[in-house]
């Protein structure tokens, strides 16, 4: 199966999702956003596929949203989008592509629901919170 992480690896959701995903057996296509950013078109289709607004797509802790004063709802989506093309840091993260879905995969255990079940065995976070049993059965 194809799969395709938009990943910051000092993220621990990201490093989360990235874990389950290598826990099914699968190593993915793994694009580092902020050194390579999507596209225009890749990041609006991303978002459009995943279910979200552009508002739900960006990301604020961490980020200059509110130095851009991006919480004006009078932003359109276009101009949202626009500060995510000149901020990469301002696109929520992660997101994932597989042939099952896309997903931004927060919480990480999202990621599941676009994976083929092929756990192998039990899965924790970094945090040690507990996801997958000894049977590679989903708990959360």
């Amino acid at each position: 199966m194809e799969v395709t992480i938009y990943h910051n690896p000092a993220c621990g959701t990201s490093r989360n999702t990235l874990a389950m995903i290598r826990h099914t057996g699968i190593e993915p296509t793994v694009i580092e956003y902020l050194q390579t950013p999507p596209s225009r078109e890749t990041l609006e289709r991303l978002i459009a596929a995943a279910g979200l607004s552009v508002r739900e797509a960006v990301r604020e802790k961490g980020t200059p949203y509110s130095e851009l004063a991006l919480d004006d709802p009078a932003l359109s989506d276009a101009q949202l989008v626009d500060a995510m093309m000149a901020h990469p840091v301002l696109i929520n993260r992660p997101f994932v592509v597989t042939p099952i879905g896309t997903r931004l995969c927060r919480p990480s255990e999202a990621v599941l629901d676009i994976l083929p079940d092929t756990f192998k065995g039990a899965f924790a976070k970094e945090d040690g919170e507990k996801v997958l049993d000894a049977e590679g059965k989903r708990l959360v």
